[in-house]
């Protein structure tokens, strides 16, 4: 079976609509940045703030070449991990990349209170998340292979959604 990498804007749900595809699925689930949390020892904000957002970007790259060799997994990934061609090549060549969305005021409503979103720091406001949204949606929407909208759904109708869309697939 091939994995299933969920993307997106963060807020977007990822990590909660891999819990359910988890389940559903009977699937493994991986949340990269978790996982690259285990791996380093680190926060995701010690290391942008320590090494770089270039250097957490290797460390995602990484990991996602990793799924190449490895099949039935949930994977979701962080918001930048499918800005780079690489990683959404990669992420096609095992599986089917699942791109969730929601507006700018879901996405704010979401993340509002989260203090573990460093391209954030500073810039809590629903203007600023329209506008990264905006630059990074032409690049989700290239890697993607399925758009699911998240808005006004529950993470049990979204993983409904994809699983419908991808036994139409």
């Amino acid at each position: 079976m091939e994995n299933i990498f969920l993307i997106g804007y963060m807020g977007t749900g990822k990590t909660t609509v891999s819990h359910q595809l988890g389940k559903r699925l009977k699937r493994l689930e991986v949340d990269l940045d978790l996982e690259i949390e285990t791996r380093t020892g680190q926060k995701i904000a010690a290391i942008f703030e320590t090494y770089g957002e270039a250097y957490f970007r290797e460390l995602e790259t990484k990991l996602i070449r990793e799924y190449e060799t490895k099949q039935d997994f949930v994977v979701s990934c962080g918001g930048g991990a499918p800005l780079r061609e690489e990683n959404a090549a990669s992420m096609r060549k095992s599986g089917v990349v699942v791109l969730l969305t929601a507006s700018p005021h879901t996405v704010y409503q979401r993340v509002r209170g989260s203090k573990n979103r460093p391209l954030l720091n500073d810039n809590m406001n629903e203007a600023y998340i329209a506008e990264m949204m905006e630059k990074r949606e032409p690049l989700y929407r290239r890697a993607a292979q399925l758009v699911v909208d998240t808005d006004g759904r529950t993470p049990e109708e979204i993983a409904a959604v994809i699983i419908d869309g991808l036994t139409k697939n």
